[in-house]
């Protein structure tokens, strides 16, 4: 690996947008660590990850991979099949998904998301439906813990997801969490992805560090972006002692 510092590559998922790591990106260059925000297709497992493989690549340096959502498996597959420039991997309210397993799989394999009725769908030219969160319920459904002016911005600058994105499952059967590190944080009263489905799978990832947020809604990297980037800055210093040792 090289001696160079890890970038942070932040992966949003559906319903977002790269600006949603704002505020975690700001602490993380307020400490001297760099950071970057990808901006995710949302148009398919396998190719929003080859994108995500390609924008490391180009960076050419070693990095923590961090993801937020669906974003959460993209960041598996982009770090699949041990890819030697993630160091580590942390999940921010986020899928963790094993060989064949999509975000609609997982977030109905346990009761408490209400994301299906909150949806809207449109056909859109090259085939299929996109998928968005409807105005009125986005605020409840995705970032209740916010001021509702905040919610509002968010409502309208959402990124529709395909539904093929959420139903294809993961076409690798190396997940990155089976040969990089991995964090997660977990908010407590996330309506889109229920806590219960991400203890579990942070159990199967064997993951270094699990953070419970209480009352935190899905949208917990906008909410607290302290405690998201004090997990980052725990993952950071976790490979960089590793790869000194």
């Amino acid at each position: 690996m090289s001696e160079q510092s890890p970038v942070v590559v932040l992966v949003h998922g559906a319903f977002a947008e790269s600006s949603s790591w704002n505020g975690v990106i700001e602490r993380l260059h307020a400490n001297g660590v760099d950071a970057v925000a990808v901006a995710n297709p949302l148009h398919g497992v396998r190719n929003d990850a080859t994108y995500v493989r390609d924008v490391i690549a180009g960076l050419g340096r070693p990095v923590l991979l961090v993801g937020h959502s669906y974003g959460g498996i993209v960041i598996t597959g982009a770090a699949g099949a041990a890819n030697p420039a993630v160091v580590g991997l942390v999940y921010v309210a986020a899928f963790a998904p094993d060989e064949n397993e999509s975000a609609f799989d997982l977030s109905t394999r346990k009761p408490g998301s209400t994301l299906g009725d909150a949806l809207t769908a449109y056909p859109v030219s090259t085939g299929g439906n996109e998928l968005a969160i409807r105005l009125d319920a986005f605020h409840q459904q995705f970032c209740a813990d916010l001021p509702a002016k905040t919610a509002g911005l968010m409502a309208r600058t959402q990124r529709p997801v395909t539904e093929h994105a959420l139903q294809e499952g993961l076409p690798t059967d190396q997940p990155g969490w089976q040969t990089s590190p991995s964090w997660f944080v977990i908010a407590t009263e996330d309506r889109n992805i229920p806590a219960a489905e991400l203890r579990d799978e942070a159990a199967r990832a064997g993951a270094r560090g699990v953070r419970e947020i209480a009352g935190a809604s899905h949208a917990v990297g906008v909410s607290h972006p302290d405690e998201v980037t004090e997990v980052i800055f725990e993952a950071l210093a976790a490979c960089t002692a590793a790869d000194a040792a």
